[in-house]
């Protein structure tokens, strides 16, 4: 039996809704009273609800990820072969790799770079001090004090410290200098502004508390205070900003397999076959 109501809604006087449903095959009614401050206030936590999970879902898909541990999977840091080629881009690198009877499980454009190619700042590979130190000041994301540099030690421990509290020891095996730090003992750089228009592809590599590294790419342009935040999130105790719009990642795990690019340093996690 199909049974037949209707409905009608009344603003009163005192500011309230008053909703009435009428039963038309018993001859009742249903009356409900609703503050109208009420019903506002229920229908802004939903919009509001609404717009926080859609932010966080879009800043989680808008940035590629990968995180491990140094004692667990191998990073290495590379920049010329033995012959003293460099190797330029992704692609290069994977045939590289593969042709050493290894795997590659992830890589990334490991900092800035001179016209020449030549990393910009600090360069040690394999315990090999390729390239100097720069504490001069200038113009450009590389120079936004405090900078700083990314290393592992023959520990298999990394670390991100400010260029200026930068001690050389012969345990480090890799280092790569760049700037600016994003994060800095948990605090995201000062000299960043939430909801600035600076927009760019960007990449970096963050530690956590538990020692873990995290290196991270924006599939979209995203501000620096942003990119700063994720890190943050991530738990991430210091963050280093690698590079701008000329980033490029391997991931293949994520089906994410740029193999373009031209860079000085790559930083690649190998899994030996």
């Amino acid at each position: 039996m199909v049974q037949t109501k209707e409905v009608s809604l009344k603003l009163l006087e005192d500011g309230c809704w008053m909703l009435d449903v009428f039963d038309l095959d018993n001859n009742n009614s249903m009356k409900l009273k609703w503050l109208l401050p009420v019903i506002i206030l229920i229908i802004g936590g939903v919009l509001l609800c609404i717009k926080f999970f859609s932010r966080n879902l879009q800043s989680n898909e808008s940035i590629l990820s990968y995180s491990l541990n140094p004692k667990k999977e191998e990073i290495n840091f590379y920049w010329k072969k033995s012959n003293g080629e460099r190797i330029g881009s992704l692609g290069n690198f994977k045939k590289f790799i593969e042709g050493q009877n290894n795997t590659l499980l992830f890589a990334m454009n490991g900092g800035m770079f001179g016209q020449d190619f030549s990393p910009q700042g600090l360069y040690i590979e394999n315990g090999k001090f390729l390239n100097s130190i720069d504490t001069l000041n200038g113009e450009g994301n590389f120079y936004l004090k405090p900078n700083g540099i990314f290393y592992i030690n023959f520990d298999k421990k990394a670390f991100i410290v400010e260029t200026e509290k930068f001690n050389h020891t012969e345990n480090i095996q890799f280092a790569t200098q760049s700037g600016p730090m994003l994060v800095i003992n948990g605090k995201i750089h000062p000299e960043f502004r939430k909801g600035s228009k600076n927009f760019n592809i960007r990449n970096g590599v963050g530690i956590t508390e538990d020692d873990k590294v995290i290196f991270a790419m924006s599939k979209n342009e995203i501000n620096l205070y942003d990119f700063a935040e994720f890190f943050q999130k991530q738990g991430c105790k210091n963050a280093l900003y690698l590079d701008g719009f000329v980033s490029r990642t391997y991931f293949p795990d994520e089906k994410w397999e740029q193999t373009d690019g031209d860079f000085g340093v790559i930083i690649g996690v190998i899994k030996p076959d």
